[in-house]
């Protein structure tokens, strides 16, 4: 909270704002029959009150508190920018209130905290997709630095056909099985991947389905919590709009969720309730298919990580095997 008032050489209160007269086009004052004066308007004494000044006075507070806790050696330090400004991929929770948060601490639920809630569990699988993530793009970095991308389909089909007429049915105890092939096999040929590049491709592309249900969620996740509230408020107006009597606590809610709806109606006279409560239920339903395809999303990437660990080691064990019958036959 700023004083809109300047401060003069004596360090007295200037005045809010200066009036100005709106002149004609030939420079002289513009008269009003109607109010029976001079046309004129307000001019502030300053620009403290503009919006734009808003991030500067944030960004300074900001700076001023990270002085002082490093001053006193801590380590913690404070942003004033969003979230998404600051480009971390994590979903703000929502203000509790003197009401809620002390409720919560009582050890009694409420919707603001369950909110709150299912946002950090969102933030967890969101944390968890990003560290698996970076975690596959270094093992595919690293597989692709230690092995030369040869031709999968017939390659792989060739060593398994070999093997058959070998007698050996697996590369070792530990790789693989035939159902482990097969299901290899299929997967090579469900997705046409004919070498390594195009299994790389396929990890990629599930990889981005992945980041882009992470981009959904994001603003699906904030709507809903400002719909909830919404919604919320909505509720409290309706219980007591019309009660003839008040307690002091209903009083105080009741006058809270009314200014509360004034400030989001944007100059609407009615209370878009059951256009919310669609919204809430359509972006629910949205969500949930979404955490649904996520899910399926995992177990397919983990099989697939699978496969491919498979094929890499079939390949390396096929290369050393054609090593050894190379050094045997120069003994030879």
């Amino acid at each position: 909270m700023l004083t809109m008032r300047p401060f003069d050489e004596r360090g007295a209160w200037g005045a809010k704002q200066k009036k100005e007269y709106i002149l004609d086009r030939d420079g002289n004052k513009s008269y009003d029959p109607k109010k029976r004066q001079y046309k004129c308007k307000s001019i502030p004494a300053t620009d403290w009150n503009e919006q734009t000044k808003a991030e500067e006075w944030r960004a300074a507070w900001a700076g001023l508190c990270n002085q002082a806790l490093e001053q006193y050696g801590h380590a913690e330090r404070i942003d004033h920018r969003s979230y998404e400004r600051q480009g971390i991929d994590q979903i703000p929770t929502v203000h509790l209130g003197v009401a809620a948060s002390a409720m919560e601490k009582r050890g009694i639920r409420t919707e603001r905290g369950d909110l709150n809630r299912e946002i950090e569990v969102t933030n967890q699988k969101l944390r968890q997709l990003k560290a698996r993530i970076s975690k596959l793009q270094k093992w595919l970095k690293e597989e692709q630095e230690n092995t030369e991308p040869p031709t999968l389909a017939d390659y792989i089909q060739g060593i398994l056909s070999r093997r058959a007429r070998e007698g050996k049915s697996q590369v070792s105890q530990s790789l693989y099985n035939l159902k482990d092939a097969a299901k290899m096999l299929n997967f090579l040929q469900a997705n046409n991947i004919m070498d390594m590049a195009g299994l790389d491709e396929k990890f990629k592309s599930m990889i981005g389905e992945q980041l882009d249900i992470q981009h959904k969620l994001k603003p699906i996740e904030r709507r809903l919590g400002t719909l909830k509230k919404h919604i919320e408020q909505a509720d409290i107006y309706f219980k007591y709009k019309g009660k003839k009597k008040l307690t002091e606590a209903e009083q105080i809610l009741f006058t809270a969720a009314k200014d509360y709806l004034k400030g989001v109606m944007n100059g609407k006279t009615t209370i878009p309730t059951k256009e919310w409560k669609a919204e809430y239920a359509k972006l629910t339903a949205e969500r949930e298919t979404l955490n649904r395809r996520y899910l399926a999303l995992k177990g397919e990437v983990k099989e697939a990580e699978q496969i491919r660990k498979n094929v890499y080691s079939i390949l390396r064990q096929e290369q050393r095997e054609q090593q050894s019958r190379r050094a045997q036959d120069m003994e030879r």
